[in-house]
């Protein structure tokens, strides 16, 4: 049987107002992008005044920490869900990882693109991107050692890793994901940025091949 929502009415209706304000700023930054998102802009579009808005999020960095948490927790959910269903192997994660960035771009840019002028986010947004990196790093674990040689920065990664408390990965399974992590960024980057367009070919069909690449270990 389901558990009653122990929330009040006043923190329903909070939370909701909170979601409709999420929603006006993701189409503002689907339209002109998350440095021009305006508190104003969307309080008019709401039919609130400015300070009715301000009571729900202080000012546009506290807004775009909630649209960045929201994002980070959509992938590691997703990610984690793949652990559960003992599909969070590389190949997994990489059609996983694909099918959020394809699904929303815009989320996928506001974590993984071009910083926000002025905005800084707070530590606990990045716990939230260590789930997403702690399913990596179990994975390329299981995977094990690239064929390639190992390099000294593997070593030093690691230590530096151990040393803020980070997942403990081997230095063989940190190399690989940031490998991995790198070089799917780039080409996922390029495709929704666009820049594969007229160029005769399916991205997805690059995806696949990068994907494999990495897995083998064969450049």
């Amino acid at each position: 049987m389901a558990e009653p929502d122990a929330k009040t009415p006043r923190e329903r209706y909070r939370a909701q107002v909170r979601d409709e304000i999420k929603g006006h700023a993701w189409a503002q930054i689907g339209a002109a992008g998350a440095s021009a998102l305006s508190l104003n802009a969307i309080a008019k579009q709401m039919g609130m005044s400015g300070p009715a808005l301000y009571r729900y999020f202080a000012n546009r960095d506290e807004l775009i920490t909630a649209l960045v948490k929201d994002a980070y927790r959509s992938l590691a959910d997703l990610f984690r869900s793949r652990a559960e269903a003992g599909a969070a192997d590389l190949r997994g994660l990489a059609d996983a990882l694909r099918q959020w960035a394809l699904e929303d771009p815009q989320r996928y840019f506001l974590v993984y693109g071009t910083p926000v002028p002025g905005y800084r986010a707070p530590e606990d947004t990045s716990r939230i991107a260590s789930e997403i990196m702690a399913v990596l790093l179990d994975a390329c674990d299981a995977e094990g050692p690239l064929p390639a040689a190992a390099e000294p920065l593997d070593t030093d990664l690691a230590e530096h890793r151990a040393r803020a408390g980070e997942h403990p990965a081997p230095a063989p399974a940190l190399r690989r994901a940031l490998t991995f992590w790198s070089r799917l960024h780039g080409v996922l980057s390029l495709e929704l940025a666009g820049h594969f367009t007229g160029m005769g070919f399916d991205p997805a069909l690059l995806y696949t091949a990068e994907t494999q690449t990495l897995r083998v270990g064969r450049a």
